[in-house]
């Protein structure tokens, strides 16, 4: 099977201590797609931000590449590996 792509938005907010913590991630169709999904989301409710990203792979195997980020929306900080 040929690599697939999904492209993801994915929120953040922080909890009663402070620390970032992700919501919920939504798939969506292309890339434009989740750029409009995590901007929405990154003012919806007590977010603070969202980014969206992409990930490709071979899902029978299991196998995929790391996550490219394709934008990031509100106060997130600009190291998101640690996450």
């Amino acid at each position: 099977m040929p690599d697939v792509t999904y492209y993801v938005a994915l929120p953040f907010r922080l909890d009663e201590s402070g620390a970032l913590i992700a919501g919920a991630a939504e798939e969506c169709r292309s890339a434009t797609a989740a750029l409009r999904r995590a901007e929405a989301m990154s003012r919806l409710g007590d977010n603070i931000g969202a980014v969206a990203f992409s990930r490709s792979g071979d899902p029978l195997l299991g196998e995929f590449s790391d996550a490219h980020l394709l934008h990031k929306f509100g106060e997130l900080p600009d190291d998101l590996g640690e996450l």
